[in-house]
């Protein structure tokens, strides 16, 4: 079960927007409180998926904008002191947090979680996301903001200082991180689908994300970031990002999609077409493309990007027939799955039980 020298990895999801069996409301029926984000992270735990995607959000971005929202690093933090073995991938937007204090504070992290943290570098924003708090660089600063960022961290991460960096958006002088993460310091993981997105990859990431499309549109992507590791010299884990709805019957899964949608509330959808309304984000307006039923390939459903901010389209099947479709984005070359499903207990071991074992399966037998 492996591509290349890479052990295939499953992982799943935090979700800080709130849960529940339907999605867009104005409320979530689970609101993300610590409790119940607490019972999410121990249940995959116990079921040993390798690591917890936790977004970074300004605003709700599942429900309505003001309902509750779990701020992230804070969040990462506290789940990590009462866990034990499970890794955390937390999303961070550089720039919001001088470049020092927050290599330290991952460093702290690290130490704290036994080193079973990671990055997830988001340079790409929802419309009008970061204006909301008071951020207004367009996205090519963004990026390379993005670049220098890594670049320092790993920087203060590996080197006794002082330190010294000097870039066009970030510079140190006589910087210190203390105590230098032991062992393997976070990894990078870096998401998108532009073409500037796929060449920061090749130059920076450890691990390049992309969410869930057509199989030939994920097949493109990841050859046109193979195209950019070529010029770098450089080689990456892969990785997919998708929801999932596995039910025993197909009809009885497409059910459960649609009624995820069927009670959303209008302003919210109303609100999420305008985040998407001429974005400038590639992944973004391929994850809301419009199609009958918001069937866009076999088994693949994006109505989810008629409520939800990002990663908008899920498998939908019998374990059968998603694994079948796991498997051939396997074969692309794909290292690690992040999955998710609604609500995120129930699912997640429903996963675990009827998904995975047929999916291992699977991958041993095609070699």
């Amino acid at each position: 079960m492996t591509n290349g020298n890479q052990e295939t990895r499953f992982s799943w999801f935090i979700p800080i927007d709130g849960d529940g069996a339907r999605a867009g409301t104005n409320r979530a029926e689970r609101p993300p409180d610590f409790d119940y984000l607490r019972q999410v992270v121990q249940t995959a735990e116990d079921l040993g998926y390798y690591s917890l995607l936790i977004p970074t959000r300004f605003a709700n971005g599942l429900f309505a904008e003001d309902a509750p929202l779990a701020e992230t690093w804070t969040t990462a933090t506290a789940l990590a002191a009462v866990t034990k073995r499970i890794r955390f991938l937390i999303a961070v937007r550089p720039g919001f947090i001088v470049l020092g204090l927050f290599a330290q504070m991952a460093a702290a992290l690290h130490q704290i979680s036994k080193g079973r943290i990671d990055i997830n570098i988001v340079p790409g924003g929802i419309q009008n996301d970061f204006e909301r708090v008071g951020e207004f660089t367009d996205q090519s600063t963004r990026y390379e903001r993005a670049e220098e960022f890594i670049a320092a961290c790993r920087k203060l991460w590996s080197q006794p200082g002082p330190v010294e960096f000097q870039g066009e958006h970030y510079k140190l002088k006589d910087a210190y991180c203390s105590p230098i993460p032991e062992g393997q310091p976070p990894k990078f993981y870096l998401g998108g689908a532009s073409p500037r997105a796929l060449a920061l990859s090749a130059r920076q990431a450890d691990f390049h994300l992309n969410w869930i499309e057509p199989l030939a549109d994920s097949k493109a992507r990841f050859d046109a970031l193979r195209e950019e590791l070529k010029k770098s010299g450089r080689s990456i884990g892969m990785g997919i990002r998708t929801h999932l709805v596995v039910r025993d019957k197909e009809e009885d899964a497409w059910k459960a999609a649609n009624e995820l949608i069927d009670h959303a509330d209008p302003a919210v959808k109303a609100q999420r077409r305008a985040a998407i309304a001429g974005t400038a984000l590639v992944g973004a307006a391929a994850q809301a493309q419009e199609a009958p039923g918001h069937i866009v390939a076999p088994h693949l459903w994006n109505g989810l990007s008629e409520v939800r901010v990002n990663c908008g389209t899920a498998i939908v099947g019998t374990p059968e027939q998603v694994t079948d479709l796991l498997l051939d984005y396997w074969k692309l070359g794909v290292d690690e799955f992040i999955l998710s499903g609604f609500p995120h207990v129930e699912e997640c071991q429903r996963v675990a039980a009827d998904v995975l074992p047929l999916l291992r399966q699977k991958m041993a037998a095609a070699g």
